[in-house]
C-alpha cells in the first residue's frame, strides 16, 4: 500500500525563493510517482510570500495555503500545519531551500517501516557564525532537558510518523516546542546525513532575543531545572544564614554585644528569609505542576485558508 507525505513549510519574509522552494518540492515527488501534499503557513509575513502561496494553492490542488492572524513564530506555524496533515509521514522544512527538497529521499530511506521519527543530520552547516553558536547552545539544553544522546542532531528537517503527529497535536501549550514534543512522543528515532545549502536569498530570521526565548521555552516549558535550581538556592541561603544567625548568637553569648539586640535581630532576618526563600521554591514547584494541567490556551489562530 502506498504512503503519502505532508509536507510542512512554514513561511516567513520568503516572497523572493518560496515559490522554487514549492516546485521543486512539487517535482521531486512527481518524479517519484509518491502520493503527497505540502502545507504552506504563512506566519504572519508583512512582504509579499502570502500573495505567492494562495497563487500556488489555487493553481495546484496538492498544495494548501494557510495564513496565520499575525506572527505566532515557527513552531506554532508548525503545529498548525500539522493540524491539517493527512498523509501518513509528515516531513518539516525550511523555506529557504536551505534544505534541499531532494534531499527528502534519504528521509524516506531512513525510516524504511521501522522507524517513527527520522532528523537530517547535515554534513556541513551553512548557517551564519552567530546562529551555529545559538544552535549549539539549544542543542546542549536539550540534550540535558530531553535526555537524548550526545550524538544525536535535532534539527527542523525531518520526517514524523502520523500517529507521532497525533500525539503532538493533543498538546494545548501556549508555547509549543516541536522537536521536544516529537522527541517526547517518538519511541524509534535515528538521524541520517543530509546536504544543507547556503541560504539562497535574504537573511536569518535567527536572533538573540529569538535564541534567549527558544532557551526560555525549553527550560521553563518542559523541564523543572529553574526551579530545582532555585529550591538548591533556597536550601544553600538557608543552610548560610542558620550557620550566620547561630555565630552571631554565640559570639553574643561569648563576648557579649556592644548593640543591645543586633544578634537577636541578625538571627531572627537571617533564619526567616532563608526559610521564606526555601518554601517560595517549593511552593515554585508545585506552581509550575498545575499551570502544566491547565494549560489549554489557543497558540495560534487562522486568517484565511486557500486549497483542500
Amino acid at each position: 500500500m502506498s504512503k503519502k507525505y505532508s509536507v510542512v513549510i512554514p513561511v516567513f519574509n520568503s516572497e523572493k525563493i518560496i515559490y522554487e522552494t514549492v516546485s521543486r518540492t512539487i517535482e521531486f515527488f512527481t518524479s517519484k510517482n509518491l502520493e503527497f501534499e505540502i502545507i504552506l503557513i504563512n506566519d504572519g509575513s508583512p512582504d509579499n510570500s502570502w500573495n505567492i502561496i494562495s497563487d500556488l494553492a489555487s493553481k495546484h490542488e496538492k498544495v494548501i495555503a494557510i495564513d496565520l492572524l499575525k506572527n505566532y513564530g515557527q513552531h506554532n506555524a508548525n503545529l498548525c500545519g500539522f493540524r491539517e496533515a493527512t498523509g501518513d509521514y509528515i516531513i518539516t522544512m525550511d523555506d529557504d531551500l536551505q534544505n534541499p527538497p531532494e534531499e527528502i529521499a534519504k528521509l524516506i530511506q531512513a525510516a524504511g517501516d521501522s522507524f517513527d521519527l527520522v532528523i537530517g543530520r547535515f554534513e556541513v552547516k551553512k548557517h551564519t557564525f552567530f546562529r551555529r553558536i545559538g544552535s549549539r547552545i539549544v542543542s546542549k539544553i536539550n540534550q540535558k532537558v530531553f535526555n537524548i544522546e550526545p550524538n544525536f542532531t535535532l534539527t527542523n528537517f525531518r520526517l514524523i510518523r502520523h500517529d507521532v503527529i497525533k500525539r503532538v497535536c493533543r498538546d494545548r501549550s501556549a508555547t509549543p516546542y516541536i522537536p521536544g514534543l516529537v522527541l517526547k512522543f517518538s519511541n524509534k528515532r535515528c538521524n541520517t546525513t543530509v546536504r544543507h545549502q547556503p541560504r539562497h536569498s535574504g537573511k536569518s530570521n535567527y536572533t538573540l532575543r529569538k535564541i534567549f526565548n527558544l532557551t526560555a521555552t525549553i527550560l521553563f516549558n518542559y523541564s523543572t531545572i529553574p526551579l530545582r535550581f532555585g529550591a538548591a538556592f533556597g536550601f544553600i541561603v538557608s543552610g548560610i544564614s542558620f550557620f550566620l544567625g547561630l555565630y552571631y548568637l554565640c559570639h553574643a553569648l561569648i563576648v557579649g554585644s556592644n548593640t543591645p539586640g543586633w544578634p537577636t535581630l541578625v538571627v531572627l532576618i537571617s533564619f526567616f528569609n532563608g526559610v521564606l526563600i526555601m518554601l517560595l521554591s517549593v511552593i515554585g514547584e508545585y506552581l509550575i505542576r498545575v499551570l502544566r494541567e491547565i494549560g489549554n490556551q489557543q497558540s495560534y489562530e487562522i486568517s484565511e485558508v486557500v486549497g483542500r
